[in-house]
């Protein structure tokens, strides 16, 4: 007998190919609403997720943000410091999760937005999707999602990572965070593709993309034509943002220049499309060759 005839056929049971299983129903985040955030590595994830949470709250929302990264930099805008994290937690009682209580891993953050950093392992050493498993595991024994109307999940950026597809296991809707960029929006290609495959077996849907940074949106919206998406918002290259971050603020903490109040309204707006419900998104995204064809000046 060869060895391959011992290899289970795991194909199609968590999307076209993936070796990956089902979600525990036990698991599933009831009652809130769940929205993953995506994009490449640096181009504002845990910027617009903190904005996006502050936005939520300030629509008096009770919003729990986790974030999903090693770095464990999600929520420091939120909270003023980075939070130790919920592997360095359970490391320090040996894994023996029964002894944490709740306030040894969430934090309170602006406005009453609580904040949990899942962490990870270092680069290389194990898989960050166990991580975030385990955080739902401890929220939900804790019944900390009993009171919660948004879960932002904030999520790395390597789509081949488990800690990229563990929170797509619990959100009603995925967003995209791009720029007006071939870099941005190529990745946000293979983003699309690998929610579509988690999509055929979760409830995920793709809501759409905020374009960040950016000055204008011809790109991303050529994009987006071409394969069936959606722009939902557009937060200009302010330089407020970046001070908001050196300053450890949310950009609703920031003075009230006309540029600044322009962005909160953009983020409140955001909130608003996303919680009175978007219609999911099927795109189609493109092969390689055709991104890279469409995209720049002739």
């Amino acid at each position: 007998m060869s060895p391959r005839d011992e290899i289970p056929n795991l194909r199609g049971l968590d999307g076209e190919g993936s070796v990956q299983v089902q979600q525990d129903p036990e698991a599933r985040i009831e009652g809130a609403k769940v929205f993953s955030v995506y994009g490449k590595g640096g181009i504002g994830k845990s910027t617009t997720s903190s904005n996006l949470s502050a936005a939520f709250s300030i629509m008096g929302k009770r919003v729990l943000q986790i974030g999903c990264d090693p770095k464990h930099d999600s929520t420091f805008t939120l909270t003023g410091r980075l939070v130790p994290t919920v592997i360095d937690i359970l490391k320090e009682v040996d894994f023996h999760a029964e002894e944490l209580r709740a306030e040894d891993f969430v934090f309170d953050g602006y406005n009453g937005v609580k904040c949990v950093e899942a962490g990870g392992p270092p680069a290389g050493t194990g898989c960050g999707g166990y991580v975030v498993g385990q955080t739902v595991k401890l929220l939900k024994q804790h019944h900390l999602l009993e009171d919660t109307d948004v879960v932002i999940f904030d999520v790395l950026g390597d789509v081949v990572c488990g800690g990229f597809a563990a929170p797509l296991q619990h959100a009603d809707r995925a967003l995209i965070v791009t720029a007006n960029d071939f870099d941005s929006i190529y990745a946000m290609n293979r983003i699309i593709a690998a929610v579509q495959a988690k999509s055929a077996n979760y409830k995920v849907r793709l809501a759409g993309c905020v374009a960040n940074r950016s000055r204008e949106t011809d790109e991303v919206d050529r994009y987006c034509r071409t394969v069936g998406f959606n722009r939902l918002a557009h937060m200009p290259d302010l330089d407020a943002i970046r001070r908001s971050r050196l300053k450890k603020k949310t950009i609703f903490e920031m003075d009230d220049a006309e540029d600044v109040v322009q962005v909160r309204k953009e983020y409140v707006r955001l909130a608003e499309t996303l919680w009175n419900g978007t219609e999911g998104t099927s795109p189609a995204p493109l092969p390689d060759r055709e991104i890279f064809e469409l995209l720049g000046f002739d």
